[in-house]
């Protein structure tokens, strides 16, 4: 019974500071993964895009350390198995795939799920911020949020233009 009464004092506040971690957590990873991918990619956009968001997940990484700030918590990754998972995947395509015309694709579409992941917390996160009422990591958490979507739009137009063109075709 100790157990569930521990568990039911959890609230919002906790829920959204294990998310900030779990979220920080996937963002490293994603910095470690980006530059392999870009690496086997065949595509000079694919490998561009790649290279391009590395930039910017440094630069979210930096701003989820603001929003550890303005909780008042030291910034603190948590293992995301969902991020894990889905970087396992990309190892697994850049290996089974290497040399291939479907390569390209299939390092897109990891990058394309990597992004839904990151929209779908980035928009939960901000919705927490608001009803707990920290409006500056509200502000923070949307202007990475747009970044997401963005990035997602250009894959999928890079995916529709060229990629996945170059893969059925062989």
């Amino acid at each position: 019974m100790a157990t569930t009464k521990a568990a039911s004092n959890k609230g919002l506040s906790e829920l959204f500071h294990d998310t900030l971690k779990d979220i920080y957590f996937a963002e490293k990873k994603i910095i470690a993964t980006l530059p392999k991918m870009a690496k086997a990619a065949q595509s000079p956009d694919l490998k561009a895009a790649f290279e391009k968001h590395h930039g910017e997940t440094q630069e979210h990484v930096a701003r989820l350390e603001e929003v550890f700030e303005v909780i008042g918590k030291k910034p603190q990754a948590k293992t995301c198995a969902a991020i894990v998972g889905i970087t396992d995947e990309g190892a697994e395509i850049m290996e089974e795939y290497k040399g291939t015309p479907a390569l390209d694709a299939g390092l897109l579409a990891v990058a394309q799920a990597v992004e839904h992941y990151e929209i779908s917390r980035y928009g939960t996160m901000k919705t927490w911020a608001s009803e707990l009422g920290l409006d500056e990591a509200v502000s923070i958490l949307n202007l990475t949020l747009g970044e997401e979507k963005a990035t997602d739009e250009a894959l999928t137009a890079l995916a529709e233009s060229a990629v996945n063109l170059a893969a059925e075709a062989a």
